[in-house]
């Protein structure tokens, strides 16, 4: 992953952005009819049983369209939430709350359903030693959130971006001329970049396995769209030359058999690519 200090300038690019697509010249209807010194409070209303997540984001939100606001939260990124309950309190300028709050709701809700999903893969994995990736099957724009939310739910990071570790695919690997081409290729473009990434490389059968473990210093191998005996064999093969990923449109009815056959990590683009957002709202009071 990348650093703190990248991450961090993600999450302001996202606020930033976010903020010019949303108000533009202006939010018109909280201009016309709420005066510039009027003052309130809104409570942000859980109404959807789940893992909350973007309170820390939602905090960044505030601080960026008004510092003058004041949150007070009472839940944290990360808790088991029900129906009913109120993650924090704003208050402050009435027309810096409206301004914010469609960012925060939209951040939070979809936030808070992948650290939602994660959390119910993380659980189905619970006695084994296999831990769950997101991958960049993310939404544009949105990455360093939906990466974030997968940390609050007990997943791990995958890598952020295309600059940040070197993954070759089945594609990389057919244009490059092969699995040994493609790896020296990379090494030496590495050494002369003066680049100190680290190599994934995708096997699609067994065969392309052992053809991987001919070049040292791979970090990782995706054993992609195996079948279970095929993985158990794989996993054997690796042994502890190098880490071990499964992927493969892996559901909640197989993830656990998948993390049986031993493999270090699981990924699953679902945990961003298919959530439905959680259901929350800001109420004035």
């Amino acid at each position: 992953m990348i650093s703190e200090s990248q991450f961090n300038n993600e999450l302001h690019l996202i606020i930033e952005n976010a903020i010019r697509e949303d108000v533009g010249d202006g939010d018109h209807s909280s201009l016309a009819c709420i005066p510039a010194s009027a003052t309130g409070k809104a409570k942000l209303l859980v109404k959807e049983d789940g893992i909350i997540a973007g309170v820390a984001f939602a905090k960044m939100i505030f601080e960026y369209v008004d510092s003058n606001l004041k949150v007070e939260p009472f839940i944290t990124d990360g808790t088991l939430v029900k129906y009913g309950d109120v993650v924090f309190n704003v208050s402050g300028s009435s027309q810096s709350i409206l301004k914010a709050e469609r960012l925060v709701l939209n951040s939070m809700q979809r936030m808070s359903a992948i650290a939602t999903k994660t959390k119910s893969y993380v659980d189905l994995l619970q006695g084994t030693n296999t831990q769950v990736l997101d991958t960049r099957k993310t939404t544009p724009g949105f990455r360093a959130c939906e990466k974030w939310a997968v940390k609050i739910g007990g997943g791990e990071n995958h890598r952020f971006a295309l600059y940040d570790m070197v993954m070759l695919k089945d594609n990389h690997l057919d244009f490059a001329g092969g699995i040994t081409l493609a790896i020296a290729k990379t090494k030496a473009y590495l050494q002369e970049k003066n680049l100190d990434l680290k190599i994934i490389v995708e096997a699609r059968d067994l065969n392309e396995i052992m053809e991987i473990l001919k070049s040292e210093g791979i970090y990782r191998i995706l054993i992609d769209n195996f079948n279970y005996e095929d993985t158990r064999k794989a996993v054997a093969l690796i042994g502890n030359k190098c880490q071990t990923e499964s992927s493969g449109n892996i559901n909640e009815e197989t993830i656990r058999a998948y993390a049986e056959c031993g493999v270090d990590y699981i990924s699953s683009g679902a945990l961003t690519h298919s959530v439905y957002n959680m259901d929350l709202s800001l109420k004035a009071f």
